[in-house]
């Protein structure tokens, strides 16, 4: 309830901010229509997923590139995402809605991967994920980034997030409270207390 959610579906056009802007690469983006947003170069992982259940593995991924026009580079970005995601690749005919959550997640970053964004939004990429999936998901969004796509991730898991990214943000009820370099904040005292639930 801090507001995350809602600010990236604001960033995605989903949601109409009341007040301020949002700027992206230098242009004004408020109120633009979400798939002229997904245009310009933000493709969003959503929370909770939200992939098409009975279309296959590989028809998801292709809607993550619905809007694309350049098709020549479409069989390498395909092949990038099987690479990042090899059980996408064994599962690739398979039926979105009859995968793990883990796989799931998997699909949802590769789907939005496929937009080749400039900027790649993840809404809770952890929830709802067993460990041994949330490691193996932090350890892609590293990778992603490393290969030169930023990224504004949106999550929880408080410790984890602060563990992989560059800058940090905290959020309480649609204000930020707090902004600084992640690991600065990783190990502020009233961060551990208030967030983190250290005594």
């Amino acid at each position: 309830g801090a507001g995350k959610s809602t600010t990236l579906r604001a960033i995605n056009g989903l949601n109409r901010p009341r007040q301020g802007k949002i700027r992206f690469q230098g242009t004004e983006i408020t109120g633009a229509t979400p798939h002229s947003i997904v245009k310009s170069g933000i493709a969003q992982s959503p929370e909770g997923r939200r992939l098409f259940s009975r279309m296959s593995v590989t028809e998801n991924l292709e809607m993550g590139a619905f809007q694309r026009t350049d098709k020549e580079n479409f069989a390498g970005d395909m092949e990038r995402v099987f690479t990042l995601f090899p059980r996408l690749q064994e599962r690739r005919s398979q039926k979105a809605g009859t995968l793990s959550g883990g796989e799931q997640q998997m699909c949802a970053i590769g789907r939005a991967l496929m937009a080749r964004p400039k900027l790649l939004l993840l809404d809770e990429p952890s929830m709802g994920l067993a460990p041994i999936f949330v490691e193996r998901i932090f350890e892609i969004v590293v990778e992603i980034n490393k290969q030169g796509t930023p990224i504004l991730l949106v999550e929880q898991n408080a410790l984890m997030a602060l563990d992989v990214a560059d800058r940090g943000y905290v959020m309480e009820t649609g204000v930020i409270a707090l902004a600084d370099d992640a690991k600065a904040l990783a190990q502020n005292e009233q961060v551990r207390k208030t967030y983190l639930g250290e005594n």
